[in-house]
């Protein structure tokens, strides 16, 4: 089995579930690739059999150059006449989706429209989404944020039990296709 983990972080929060993806599979004996946004402006999906896609969530949406990104490869599979009527799935190709938030205002409703959003692409091309993570992260620069949001506070965050819980759920995932 090989794997891709593409990523956005501008604050460190999605970088650090992305590695923790990475070292979990790895573990695992998967071959795996861990990769930022920018370092994959080519990156063929196909290349893969099991691919994870994470970002933040910022305005309740994956941040500009996230969406960029998922456009860009939207217009690319549309080239490839990849996009079919109805989406038909193709077997053996699975996809996570992960999402760090902070939601100051209203906890994880901020998050869920971005993750949705990342899942359209892989199942626009005939991914399996086995599931959407949305992990609690810092608000970074902001302690009123980080502190007096709805889900109290989150300084620190993503901390050492949520990291855990990515490597769980890995592991979960890896159980399931295996």
């Amino acid at each position: 089995m090989k794997a891709v983990i593409i990523y956005w972080s501008a604050t460190g929060n999605t970088k650090k579930v992305a590695v923790t993806i990475h070292d979990t599979l790895k573990e695992n004996g998967i071959e795996v690739e861990l990769k930022t946004i920018k370092e994959s402006p080519d990156t063929d999906l196909f290349d893969y059999d099991l691919v994870f896609i994470g970002s933040p969530s910022y305005m309740w949406a994956p941040p500009d150059p996230v969406l960029e990104w998922v456009k860009q490869r939207m217009d690319f599979y549309r080239k490839q006449e990849t996009i079919k009527p109805s989406s038909p799935a193709i077997p053996g190709k699975r996809a996570v989706v992960f999402v760090t938030y902070s939601g100051p205002h209203t906890g994880i409703a901020e998050a869920i429209p971005a993750g949705k959003y990342l899942g359209q692409l892989l199942e626009h091309i005939g991914f399996d989404v086995l599931d959407e993570w949305y992990i609690i992260g810092e608000f970074h620069n902001s302690e009123e944020n980080s502190t007096k949001g709805r889900l109290g506070d989150i300084r620190g965050r993503p901390n050492r039990e949520d990291l855990e819980n990515v490597a769980k759920d890995v592991e979960k995932v890896l159980k399931e296709i295996q």
